[in-house]
């Protein structure tokens, strides 16, 4: 209720200034000139937090540009001379200019948007992945653990060994050259198999 009293109070005095404003005996504000009545050089912390900390001082340094409703006369001559040669032209090369201008432009934002595609596209060709992270698991898993493999074993190897137990068919320490194990699906072919673990699991050959 104290917010909605003090936005009616302040909706009221905002109506009332508004037709102040707008009465006809009212001069109008364009042509009313501000004098600043005290210049100092010192400090005001008044006007510092009314400007939220922009101008410490109100000094005769200050005033002019504060005060200013004109360009600087550097600027104002710039200006007219731009008007000047602006109107020299005529509307027939002034429409050919502008047509080159746009031109120059579409070429331009037609290079940036390229150069920016080719970067996205190539940091995705970066980012993309090349290996397939499941076989990668699976085949660390058959070499550290001997998950997958078979325990069948050719003639004349010695023993078989328990398939599932840690490290009983992966590496075999102490083990020199390579063993001749037949590869399953693989017709009458004889695959090298390195320090007696069998790379092909039954039912996947190739992999």
């Amino acid at each position: 209720p104290s917010v909605l009293d003090s936005f009616a109070l302040l909706s009221g005095q905002l109506n009332t200034l508004n037709k102040v404003l707008k009465h006809e005996k009212t001069p109008l504000l364009r042509n009313q000139v501000i004098i600043p009545l005290v210049l100092s050089p010192d400090r005001d912390e008044e006007i510092m937090r009314q400007t939220e900390g922009r101008v410490p001082v109100f000094s005769h340094e200050v005033v002019p540009d504060h005060l200013r409703t004109k360009p600087d006369p550097e600027v104002e001559e710039q200006e007219k001379q731009l008007i000047t040669d602006a109107a020299r032209i005529s509307p027939d090369v002034a429409q050919k200019q502008i047509q080159s201008l746009n031109k120059m432009c579409s070429n331009l934002l037609e290079k940036i948007s390229k150069e920016e595609r080719e970067s996205e596209s190539g940091g995705l060709r970066q980012n993309k992945q090349t290996f397939n992270p499941a076989d990668t698991n699976a085949l660390v898993a058959a070499v550290a653990f001997g998950k997958g493999l078979s325990n069948r074993r050719p003639a004349g190897s010695g023993g078989s060994v328990q398939s599932g137990q840690p490290g009983a068919g992966a590496i075999i320490a102490g083990a020199s050259g390579m063993q001749q194990v037949p590869m399953s699906g693989a017709p009458a072919q004889q695959q090298p198999m390195l320090a007696g673990v069998q790379m092909a699991q039954a039912g996947q050959p190739g992999k």
